[in-house]
């Protein structure tokens, strides 16, 4: 698994805020920063706007050399904005339930330049073709706080990340610049993937109104695939129950390897991220 330089910067502040806190409960053990846990809740929504810039690459079921396509180069799949959200259920002081969602769904239409075959369906160079490219991701999972005091937490989750992909082209009937008539045609692949990540979760209230909030998730699954992701921000609390969030997110780094029976995924997204957050 490789990280692009961005990627990595972003890890990088996320482990710098594990540090951060663990240096802060370490050296202030008995400092209290308010007169109430500042991370004190019971359910926690958490709504937000993701503008994500969408690269990878979809390949057909089997070896045929041209069932792959770019969904940027080919497609031109650009930046749109859509949204992540998360529900939290702190059921005890040090144990969470939480589920998470993302979606991702865009279509472009462009003249081919090369051949694409997929899914039993041949689109020519020539071809206005459209690409419809649907993913939804959910993330059931449960969290464990293994330090946990009035200035935040430190935590380690486990979860299932289901992405449930579908990939579309399209193409009307049409006559080409050289002449040729083609007849419309259609090939869609879909995919339903588990995928199983761990990785820490850090809070710290730098301030009694002003935090920081991060995590890294991943897995690496031999030959089916691998995934990983982040979200890092900064937090301005509005009172006590709500508070405003901004940031980067490494949404989805998936990698799912393609089959005879399964068409295969490489998908990354990634932008800023700004929101808000009730905790109760």
């Amino acid at each position: 698994m490789t990280f692009s330089r961005l990627e990595l910067r972003h890890s990088r502040v996320l482990s710098f805020s594990v540090g951060l806190f663990i240096a802060a409960v370490a050296t202030v053990p008995g400092a209290r920063a308010a007169d109430y846990d500042l991370d004190e809740y019971k359910v926690r929504l958490t709504g937000m706007w993701f503008f994500t810039n969408p690269t990878g690459t979809v390949q057909a079921s089997g070896t045929n050399p041209n069932g792959s396509f770019d969904i940027s180069k080919t497609f031109g799949f650009n930046s749109y904005s859509t949204f992540a959200g998360k529900v939290d259920w702190k059921f005890t002081r040090k144990n969470h339930l939480y589920v998470a969602i993302s979606p991702f769904n865009q279509t472009r239409s462009t003249v081919l330049n090369r051949t694409i075959d997929f899914q039993g369906q041949t689109f020519n160079v020539g071809l206005t073709t459209s690409a419809k490219l649907t993913n939804w991701a959910y993330a059931p999972g449960y969290q464990y706080d293994i330090i946990r005091g009035d200035r935040g937490h430190l935590g380690i989750a486990v979860q299932v990340d289901i992405f449930d992909t579908t990939a579309k082209l399209s193409a009307a009937a049409q006559v080409t610049g050289d002449g040729t008539h083609y007849e419309a045609r259609s090939a869609s692949g879909s995919l339903v993937a588990p995928i199983p990540v761990a990785g820490p979760d850090v809070r710290f209230y730098i301030l009694p109104k002003f935090y920081v909030d991060g995590n890294l998730y991943g897995m690496y699954l031999f030959g089916y695939g691998n995934f990983v992701s982040t979200t890092d921000t900064v937090g301005v609390c509005l009172g006590k129950h709500v508070s405003l969030r901004a940031g980067w997110q490494l949404g989805s780094r998936l990698i799912v390897n393609n089959k005879n029976d399964r068409i295969g995924v490489q998908l990354t997204q990634k932008g800023p991220v700004a929101g808000i957050e009730f905790s109760l």
